[in-house]
């Protein structure tokens, strides 16, 4: 068996100082930012998933729950990507029948994910494994998708953004009313990478269904950070950027 501990030595073999510095400064670890204390050993994120790609399959939820509370980000990165990768195995494979084992896997999962969730405590984190878990598990369990809305309740900036960053997987098969729903929670947030996740996946939504994004610019762009709006109309054909950039609230 492979352990949590073989997985750090691994990344910890990789250790890039000068990487490292950068890092810290591009995931705002100083005092009083999002990232405050956060530690680097310096890999880019190829690095991470080759030793994931080694590893993969081989540790046990236990062992997992070490990497996610390790004292380093990329550590913390390996264990939610091996998270990733135990959700992926739990999907059924083309023509293959739906079964009771791997749908017990995709809640099991699922539920671990979610008690763990506040360890994916960098926007990073959030983005490279919510809608690869939570949305993929929506995808065949819909029936559960109150769970974001839980999530964009919570007290908690990355809980918060992972019920917005999961529609990603939800939009990709045409799923665009969580999108909506969600949006409308975290449309007044105070913090810059709500408003970023926010206007992320309404561009996304209406890279999908253009109608959508219109109706929903209609009727909310006077509530928008700034933020919000540029990212959402980021893909929009230069006039009609123009238009919502210059629309009087």
């Amino acid at each position: 068996m492979v352990t949590a501990r073989d997985v750090e030595r691994m990344l910890e073999a990789e250790r890039n100082e000068k990487q490292a510095a950068h890092l810290m400064r591009f995931f705002k670890t100083g005092p009083n930012d999002y990232g405050e204390g956060d530690k680097f050993l310096g890999l880019k994120v190829p690095q991470t998933r080759a030793i994931v790609k080694q590893a993969k399959g081989l540790l046990t939820l236990e062992e997992i729950k070490k990497l996610l509370y390790n004292k380093w980000h990329e550590v913390r990165l390996a264990g939610f990507l091996l998270l990733v990768e135990e959700m992926d195995n739990a999907i059924p494979k083309r023509n293959e029948k739906m079964s009771k084992e791997k749908a017990l896997r995709r809640s099991e999962l699922t539920k671990f994910y979610l008690q763990h969730s506040r360890q994916a405590n960098n926007w990073d984190l959030v983005d490279m494994s919510c809608p690869k878990i939570l949305g993929v598990f929506l995808l065949y369990s819909p029936e559960k998708i109150r769970m974001l809305k839980e999530l964009a309740d919570s007290d908690n900036i990355w809980q918060q953004r992972i019920a917005m960053v999961t529609n990603w997987m939800l939009i990709r098969y045409d799923i665009l009313q969580p999108t909506i729903e969600i949006a409308d929670k975290l449309l007044s947030h105070s913090h810059d990478l709500i408003h970023k996740a926010v206007g992320w996946m309404l561009r996304e939504m209406g890279k999908r269904n253009p109608d959508a994004l219109m109706e929903y610019l209609e009727r909310n762009y006077s509530k928008m950070s700034r933020t919000t709006l540029r990212y959402a109309i980021e893909k929009l054909p230069e006039n009609e950027r123009q238009y919502w950039l210059k629309k009087e609230k």
